[in-house]
């Protein structure tokens, strides 16, 4: 299966009849997945067909689908309300022998609320019924096209995933050969801390002595980390390689990545060491970052 991206953006056209529509779809990330539908009046039944679609196709991220629709070929009819102008023009009497004005005028007299109506056609019901189902079609053309461009932009991401999950394999290998990993190097700084102890102390314990020497060791030892980073690059690839929905699967992963080599870097005995694990730290938040993009 293909990656796929949860950010998109499509849109479509229609038209039916005396009607003409547009479609437009925007997808953004998301912990799991919604549909937020706008719609004009009359066409509100199309929301059951749109949710059930595209939760069919999309398994996480936001999506907002808008429809704008049009009717043309139709003129809407005006009339003037004579009850409300008579009454206008009743009161008018009334006070032009009271105030100082000019008459009113007749465009002043329209501009009433109310003297004006504008009845906008009747709709035909068969056009009616027509313009949502081809209403339908066009919005199911532009869901395929949002999930063409999610998997375009999950493609891309794949390919940079993995440079990551490459880096990461490979200043893994580079601390796994630190010099500061060294059977000598660990027991030289063993046997400087242990020198250190004595100096500090007035009699020896050698309880104390063997305690303190083991926690140096085992505090230097990350071989457990490399191995647990190992097993994550495999997982990761595998992950990868299948596609799908594994978004969240491999944000778990980058914060096992992230665990691990904390600890690499809090047990460094060696500069060298230190750095690469802070370069791995770096790579894998980026990889991190990728993978919120990802469905």
């Amino acid at each position: 299966m293909a990656l796929s991206s949860m950010t998109g953006f499509a849109r479509s056209h229609g038209a039916s009849g005396p009607y003409t529509f547009e479609w437009e779809l925007k997808s953004v990330n998301a912990k799991g997945f919604d549909l937020r539908v706008r719609l004009p009046q009359g066409f509100d039944e199309l929301e059951a067909h749109a949710k059930k679609r595209a939760g069919e196709l999309l398994a996480r991220g936001t999506v907002y689908a808008n429809l704008n629709v049009k009717r043309t070929n139709a003129a809407a009819t005006v009339r003037v309300n004579e009850d409300v102008l008579n009454a206008v023009l009743k009161a008018a009497a009334l006070i032009s022998g009271k105030v100082d004005a000019v008459a009113p005028s007749i465009d002043g007299l329209l501009a009433i609320k109310g003297v004006v109506e504008v009845a906008e056609p009747e709709g035909d019901e068969e056009e009616d019924k027509a313009a949502r189902a081809a209403a339908v079609e066009a919005f199911d053309k532009a869901l395929a096209d949002l999930v063409e461009m999610r998997k375009r932009e999950g493609t891309s991401l794949g390919q940079i995933l993995t440079q990551r999950v490459d880096e990461i394999e490979q200043l893994a290998k580079k601390a796994e050969a630190a010099p500061g990993r060294k059977p000598e190097a660990i027991k030289a700084k063993l046997t400087e801390q242990i020198a250190s102890l004595l100096d500090t102390s007035d009699r020896f314990d050698a309880d104390r002595l063997m305690q303190e020497a083991i926690l140096i060791a085992t505090k230097a030892d990350i071989r457990e980390e490399l191995d647990r980073i190992a097993s994550h690059i495999t997982q990761a690839r595998e992950l990868i390689g299948k596609g799908g929905p594994i978004g969240r699967k491999l944000d778990f992963l980058a914060q096992e990545f992230h665990r691990e080599v904390n600890t690499c870097c809090s047990k460094s005995n060696d500069i060298e060491l230190t750095n690469t694990g802070l370069a791995m730290k770096n790579v894998v938040e980026q990889f991190r970052e990728q993978v919120q993009n990802l469905e």
